[in-house]
């Protein structure tokens, strides 16, 4: 390995837990596997944790009142401590189970839209604003725009600057009292921008606004300390921090859960029913209807001890130091115009670029034929991808498995592309 200060200690050791990095692709070319902001790989701790699970403890949770029912509903509870304590949450019970950051999300939008109205209340009505910003993934923008129409509220978005970063010029004008709910993401998952989420909290919470975080690309590479920054609720995925897919998390401060209305109706998240009315379980099981994802929460529990071993404060550093490599990388290649920031001290791995006369889905086959795997298209990001005048871009991301060599390959599988399209 190329030595790069900040590498994570051991990465050659590290990249043996990830037995998909061993692959060849057609052509018998190595596997590069650059796509991780889209989905990351799986250390082969989680695929054996989920398996053993399968193979020795399965039954459902919470129902079965026998020895597979028992080991199953521990392990899953289990696992909601992991995810607890990943995030320095205070409580247990404010960790939730969601199909993804998306569902998770989609909860709290959906909740706040159906919460009481009023001085003091959740709810949003006709005279309320929620805030978003422009960098947002889709799963933070739609989410919003569905509830304010559906209230009559007002929409009101953070503008970007040209390098990347959001606007915060007018961010007296956008967090007023009327302001009911501040949404951001973290990290971008297109421009990579770490934003200033606990500052914009302290502003948001001076009005009484609550304040929301998509935590899906900060949580895979760096602490993330719910307490300290000062949020409500937090989303992140699983898939993204070495876990499975179909499983992810909202956190929500126990005050707020307490208030918001049920999401789902069905089993498990009931006190009692009867003909006439139900009554509902606390948080986090007053949202968590119907059977969930259990296997999923055990590989997420063993992904996020995987990474506790490894320890955050090293991903993240480690993360830095690649990203640094692959924008001098990319750089050193004619015609390659980044979209964001290109200090990494101030950006995530996720890195969106242009490569001048060749359209994205031709640049990533022409990667892919070298077995270098990236992600073309708008990267559900299409509102920030028009204020940089742009339909769409190819985005390297990489991860705590990521090598110098990798970043190398990339860029030799760039200058390739060049030459065949002749620009």
């Amino acid at each position: 390995m190329s030595d790069i200060p900040g590498l994570l200690p051991g990465l050659e050791v590290v990249r043996q837990d990830f037995p998909i990095l061993e692959r060849r692709l057609a052509g018998d070319v190595p596997l590069v596997y650059l796509d991780s902001a889209n989905t990351s790989q799986k250390p082969q701790v989680v695929i054996d944790a989920m398996v053993d699970h399968l193979e020795r403890h399965n039954a459902n949770v919470a129902r079965a009142m026998h020895q597979l029912g028992a080991e199953s509903s521990e392990a899953f509870e289990a696992a909601r401590d992991t995810v607890a304590a990943f995030l320095n949450a205070p409580s247990r019970d404010e960790v939730i189970f969601t199909r993804n950051a998306s569902e998770a999300l989609n909860l709290v939008a959906n909740t706040i839209a159906w919460a009481p109205t009023g001085d003091g209340e959740l709810g949003i009505g006709p005279a309320d604003n929620v805030v978003i910003t422009e960098m947002e993934h889709h799963s933070n923008i739609v989410p919003w725009q569905l509830a304010t129409e559906r209230k009559g509220a007002d929409l009101r978005w953070f503008g970007l600057t040209d390098d990347g970063h959001l606007d915060l010029s007018r961010v007296d004008d956008l967090i007023d009292e009327h302001t009911k709910v501040v949404s951001l993401t973290w990290v971008s998952n297109m421009l990579g921008t770490v934003n200033p989420v606990a500052e914009i909290a302290r502003k948001a919470h001076a009005v009484g606004a609550v304040v929301v975080v998509d935590a899906s690309q900060a949580a895979p590479q760096m602490p993330v300390d719910v307490q300290a920054v000062d949020a409500d609720f937090v989303a992140f995925t699983g898939h993204k921090t070495v876990g499975p897919t179909g499983i992810g998390v909202l956190w929500g401060r126990a005050e707020l859960l307490d208030r918001l209305p049920v999401f789902l109706g069905g089993g498990e998240m009931i006190e009692t029913v009867t003909m006439e009315r139900s009554t509902y379980a606390k948080a986090p099981h007053k949202f968590e209807a119907g059977t969930p994802p259990i296997v999923e929460a055990v590989g997420l529990g063993a992904a996020l001890r995987y990474l506790g071993d490894l320890g955050m404060e090293a991903v993240h550093t480690h993360e830095k130091a690649v990203t640094g490599y692959l924008l001098d990388g990319l750089a050193s290649v004619g015609g390659v115009r980044v979209l964001g920031p290109t200090d990494p001290a101030e950006r995530g791995g996720a890195v969106s670029f242009e490569l001048e006369g060749v359209h994205p889905h031709d640049v990533a086959q022409l990667l892919d034929s070298r077995g270098v795997a990236v992600r073309a298209g708008h990267h559900c990001a299409k509102p920030a991808h028009k204020r940089y005048g742009v339909q769409s871009s190819t985005r390297a991301s990489s991860y705590l498995y990521t090598s110098p060599e990798e970043i190398d390959a990339l860029v030799d599988a760039l200058g390739y592309t060049k030459s065949y399209f002749k620009v």
